[in-house]
């Protein structure tokens, strides 16, 4: 299915354990995992598309909600003219660009993109 613009399209979760964690979200809901790298983890069978990153730091909300746009250059200016600020500028990954961004009550969102 292609994304669509503006809509929740990827939910990101921060675990200090990954396997530790593939197990649990495996035997309790029989979600898949597709490993990329030793620090991130992709989930499929879910509902929604997602994944796992390993972290060192405290977890004080584990849950990264990601949005999509076809022009992440224009959604980060709208994003920022509106009062957001950037908590992670753009950067690549396997497939795309995205970008994190601290809305004005300061929730923590990120927007991506396909390569293009």
């Amino acid at each position: 299915m292609k994304p669509i613009n503006n809509h929740i399209n990827y939910i990101e979760f921060i675990t200090h354990d990954l396997e530790a964690t593939k197990t649990f979200y495996n035997q309790a809901f029989g979600w898949e995992f597709t490993d990329y790298g030793d620090n991130y983890v992709a989930f499929e069978s879910s509902g929604v598309a997602g994944g796992f990153e390993k972290v060192d730091k405290p977890i004080v909300n584990g849950v990264l909600v990601v949005l999509y746009h076809d022009n992440l250059d224009d959604a980060k200016s709208k994003i920022l003219d509106l009062g957001g600020r950037l908590s992670v500028d753009t950067f690549s990954f396997p497939g795309g660009r995205r970008f994190q961004f601290l809305d004005p009550s300061g929730n923590e969102l990120a927007v991506w993109c396909h390569d293009q």
